[in-house]
């Protein structure tokens, strides 16, 4: 029986290769309606509301407060120490979120996350 090539020998985590847990949890806290995860209702944001609105300049700043504050229980948790968005908005009919996260160890992930407009 061998060792799974995946899994970090030192702290028994899959690594970051295999798995990406920290993008994982980015991607369903802004994915996610907040309060429609029936493990937690805590999880998730309001950018869903945002589809029915037009694509204004004030729509990339409420699209940043929505994924700042469905992202910020990473940072509460210890996962991140910190998270930084940004966002472009070529008025297509989508805002598209630009996020940074530093993670516990300090390594940095970039992810995108495009948010229907109208």
């Amino acid at each position: 029986m061998g060792i799974d090539k995946g899994i970090d020998p030192y702290t028994g985590e899959y690594l970051p290769s295999r798995i990406n847990h920290l993008g994982n949890a980015v991607y369903i806290r802004l994915a996610t309606p907040l309060g429609s995860w029936w493990a937690d209702t805590s999880i998730g944001s309001r950018l869903h509301e945002l589809a029915r609105s037009k694509d204004l300049p004030r729509i990339g700043k409420l699209a940043r407060q929505y994924a700042a504050a469905a992202l910020q229980p990473l940072i509460d948790d210890g996962r991140a120490r910190s998270i930084g968005v940004a966002s472009e908005q070529p008025h297509d009919g989508r805002c598209l979120l630009l996020i940074t996260v530093v993670d516990a160890l300090g390594r940095v992930a970039t992810f995108q996350h495009p948010v229907q407009v109208a």
